[in-house]
């Protein structure tokens, strides 16, 4: 089965780490996003990863050209943004029979042979992977009948509304007839493709329970961090406590918790809290990193205090130093 991944954003709400990296490229563990998003799918399953992307994506298929994952992967570049149904449309002369389609960003407990397993048995064009939320008017929800068939969506309901607590999860099996369905061009398979296939009876349902992540903000990667963490969701590296350390060299700390501490990472005597540090970075005595995003090769300097914080690449932040949500270096 071939497996879409829906990954043409910029990652804008992870900048200014994605300015040089793609989003499916930075680690989540030790793996890339983009392999923590197919991961839910057997490996047995899968013959081709197709990504949907139309930022660096020369960068993804240099990574991928010289990884050690168990499929191929296949780019789709995108010439300009399409959204979410021209994206995928896109791939319609390279995706063929039944497939897995995922949002780029989704790190969630979901697997796909439940989805499967009702698909092939209510047929139909589409079966949505389904979560479900307290506050159903921040989201777009989803109408299931007793035969787990989709009803009907809304998008943002007011509280009179509502009539369901499941919304789109961003994961997919679908069949190829649906490109009969998405026009050519940019477009929402959200909003314009959907409800049309729902209406028609089309579009089957169900909630998977555990957990759902989109990972797309600072604070959503560090959640995402954590459950993959507390889910063993790794295998290379150790746990120090509640962190993960991607090498056994990395000198563990106590004042380090709920954080990922990738290789060659040097933490002096300092406290890090919920944060993530990429490869080659290094922490100064007694600073504080906390709710922060430390990108790869960056030096932090002593008596640092650095919270909800995203660091660039590189960067160098002087002993003394403190600032509190935004990013480095500074941006309009």
């Amino acid at each position: 089965m071939q497996v879409v991944v829906l990954a043409g954003g910029v990652g804008s709400r992870l900048r200014p780490w994605t300015n040089s990296v793609p989003k499916p490229l930075l680690p989540m563990l030790d793996i890339s996003l983009l392999e923590r998003v197919v991961e839910g799918v057997p490996k047995d399953l899968v013959d081709e990863v197709v990504v949907a992307g139309g930022y660096k994506v020369d960068m993804i298929q240099q990574y991928f050209a010289k990884a050690d994952v168990d499929f191929d992967v296949r780019i789709v570049p995108e010439d300009k943004p399409l959204g979410t149904g021209g994206a995928l449309g896109n791939c319609r002369d390279v995706v063929s029979g039944t497939f897995a389609c995922f949002n780029g960003d989704i790190v969630s407990s979901l697997q796909i042979d439940p989805l499967l397993n009702l698909h092939e048995k209510n047929g139909g064009i589409g079966t949505l992977a389904l979560w479900e939320v307290e506050d159903p008017t921040r989201f777009g929800i989803v109408g299931l009948d007793e035969e787990s068939r989709i009803t009907q969506f809304k998008e943002k309901p007011t509280p009179e509304e509502v009539f369901s607590n499941l919304i789109n999860a961003g994961s997919y099996i679908l069949e190829d007839d649906i490109f009969d369905f998405m026009p050519m061009g940019k477009h929402s398979i959200e909003r314009d493709v959907f409800p049309q296939l729902a209406s028609q009876g089309a579009l089957n349902g169900q909630q998977f329970e555990g957990y759902f992540i989109d990972a797309g903000t600072p604070s959503a990667w560090s959640d995402a961090v954590n459950r993959c963490i507390k889910e063993g969701r790794f295998r290379r590296g150790l746990i120090n406590g509640s962190s993960w350390y991607g090498s056994p060299e990395t000198t563990t700390s106590d004042r380090v918790s709920e954080s990922m501490i990738d290789s060659n990472v040097v933490v002096s005597n300092s406290t890090v809290r919920r944060s993530t540090l990429l490869s080659g970075a290094t922490v100064g005595l007694d600073s504080v990193v906390e709710s922060c995003l430390v990108g790869r090769d960056v030096q932090i300097g002593s008596n640092v205090e650095l919270r909800n914080m995203v660091i660039d690449h590189g960067s160098v932040i002087p002993d003394g130093t403190s600032m509190n949500d935004g990013q480095w270096p500074q941006t309009d």
